[in-house]
């Protein structure tokens, strides 16, 4: 029985470290495609590991454009929309999950109802109502229509429902008002819940390249995404180039995911358990 236990263990292993591998692998090929000379990369059959390895396709991708002015647009917004979906998903999370007013469920239903609404209906309507304010081409069209976020407020009003109402009712007893009772009962409580809505929506706009492509026109509002979209013309690819530049614009969402790890993983197994 023993041995089968031990059998069983290894086989499960194996399997995980297989799918690890496979998950990884597409990863693993850009960043050695980036070291890679002209002629490795078009070699057939291909072959994983360069001949010779190289850090000119950084230089020249670097060189290529203003990347330093790329990266610092994506993470300005990236930033600033995270922050803001933090902000107002919170308030809006703790008056569904806390507060008892007439219409609140029916209200919650609808307003999660909008996350089936898929983003390329309302792409127009929103680009025109950002035309008539005369954003387009800053960084208010960039954030301002991400500061807000049905998911986020799902998020996090399902893990609000989570924390006991004692605590409540015992800050209530102290004096504590309703913001007290946010910002200092329920945010500090909450912690795996905002860091995995902090990891979700910076990747997300990190990303992004469809909305940036929409409202951005000079090359000095470009984002990452928009960036790495020169290294392809209509006839060829620099594939090196391309690929040392993907491999740094994964970086920042590494980053913060590696520092937000601990709570992004709890809070993926706590979140959305309960009604």
């Amino acid at each position: 029985m023993k041995q089968k236990k031990v059998i069983g263990s290894v086989v499960l292993h194996l399997a995980m470290y297989g799918l690890a591998l496979i998950t990884v692998a597409p990863f693993l090929w850009m960043l050695m495609t980036s070291f890679k000379t002209l002629p490795d990369i078009l070699t057939y059959p291909p072959v994983w590991w360069p001949k010779e390895f190289i850090v000119d396709n950084y230089v020249n991708a670097f060189s290529a454009a203003p990347f330093g002015r790329f990266y610092f647009n994506s993470v300005v917004i990236a930033v600033a929309v995270t922050i803001g979906q933090i902000i107002t998903c919170s308030m809006a999370a703790f008056a569904f999950a806390r507060l008892r007013f007439w219409g609140r469920d029916v209200l919650f239903y609808i307003f999660l109802g909008t996350m089936m609404i898929p983003g390329q209906v309302t792409m127009i309507p929103g680009f025109m109502m950002l035309y008539w304010l005369g954003w387009i081409d800053s960084y208010a069209a960039l954030i301002v229509p991400g500061l807000a976020s049905a998911f986020g407020t799902f998020l996090l009003r399902q893990f609000f429902l989570t924390i006991p109402r004692d605590l409540e009712d015992a800050a209530s007893i102290d004096g504590c008002g309703r913001f007290g009772l946010l910002w200092r009962i329920i945010l500090p409580l909450s912690k795996p819940a905002l860091a995995t809505l902090a990891v979700f929506t910076f990747m997300g706009v990190f990303n992004d390249f469809l909305w940036a492509l929409i409202v951005v026109n000079s090359e000095e509002m470009r984002t990452v995404q928009l960036g790495l979209a020169i290294f392809r013309d209509r006839y060829q690819t620099d594939w090196g180039q391309l690929m040392a530049a993907s491999v740094t614009a994964t970086l920042p969402i590494l980053l913060v995911f590696f520092v937000a790890q601990k709570y992004f993983i709890k809070g993926i197994t706590l979140s959305g358990l309960k009604d």
